[in-house]
């Protein structure tokens, strides 16, 4: 069954969890620039990503994420690595799809990762808007071809870029969950108010976009975020996405000192009760966090 068409029978979805932050939990070297995609380089990183997948599978996520928010050619040409970026992103395709296939009889969907072609947090190292769409169709392509069931475009931090990823993305036929990066409550990174963005993007989207998140930031700016969000978007199924945690320069992600997945678990809880329909987690949650939530939500219900 088709994400749309799960949402459409009205009952929350739930989807993963962090990658990188759990590779790197688990000793991966996410190092910057390749931040998660390292674990795409051996074998035994890439074990130890499905795994990951699996774990999120068993915990109930309906939805994987394909390991590729660092395996576009730019990313990869920094490091040294552009002549294996087909076979990187299959390698990311893979492991989501053999976790997937062997999850639950209704069948876990596999999301291709779409994000920021720079630092997520660096508003001002967003390329140009044709540069942009330029490398988004590219990538956007080569993970329709490897087989994803739709696309999870991520942690966008300005509308440019977000309308050229999700006019790559769109152009796959396929469908999109937008995932936005919030500065404040009711706007993005970039200071671009949510009341002006949203429909603009919704727009661009072209009638694929499944529904809408936002994603890494506290659950203090997500939790405030909810009323605007529910008021712009109306009858489109929305989303949160906490992180727990803050960035890092070097290692990418600095890692909470307390999980509390139960208290995560109650917090997303909350935001099913005011009218979210996507339930997930971001950096620093791990299968423990999906699992509590995915159990708090069926509870629920």
């Amino acid at each position: 069954m088709s994400l749309r068409a799960r949402l459409a029978a009205g009952r929350p979805v739930v989807l993963d969890g962090a990658t990188g932050t759990e590779l790197q939990r688990r000793g991966v070297d996410t190092r910057l620039p390749l931040w998660s995609a390292r674990a795409l380089v051996d074998e035994a990183g890439l074990r130890i990503l499905t795994q990951i997948h699996a774990e999120y599978v068993a915990a109930g996520a309906e939805v994987l994420t394909t390991n590729t928010f660092r395996t576009t050619p730019r990313a990869l040409d920094r490091a040294g690595l552009l002549s294996r970026w087909v076979l990187l992103n299959r390698r990311a395709v893979e492991a989501a799809r053999s976790a997937a296939r062997a999850g639950a009889d209704e069948g876990v969907l596999v999301a291709g990762s779409l994000a920021p072609l720079e630092d997520c947090y660096e508003v001002r190292s967003v390329p140009g808007q044709q540069e942009c769409l330029r490398e988004h169709l590219r990538q956007a392509d080569l993970l329709a071809r490897l087989g994803v069931d739709l696309f999870l475009v991520e942690t966008m931090n300005c509308r440019r870029e977000a309308r050229a990823a999700l006019l790559a993305a769109r152009s796959t036929g396929l469908d999109i969950l937008l995932a936005l990066c919030p500065g404040e409550p009711d706007r993005l990174l970039s200071g671009e108010p949510f009341e002006e963005t949203l429909p603009r993007l919704l727009e661009a989207g072209g009638g694929r976009i499944a529904g809408v998140i936002l994603n890494c930031a506290p659950p203090g700016i997500l939790e405030r975020a909810a009323p605007v969000l529910a008021r712009i978007l109306g009858n489109v199924p929305w989303g949160l996405s906490a992180h727990l945690g803050e960035p890092d320069p070097v290692d990418g992600w600095r890692l909470p000192e307390e999980h509390a997945p139960d208290a995560y678990a109650s917090w997303g809880r909350a935001r099913i009760e005011e009218g979210a329909r996507l339930a997930s987690g971001c950096c620093g949650t791990t299968p423990a966090h999906i699992e509590r939530l995915a159990t708090a939500i069926h509870a629920r219900a």
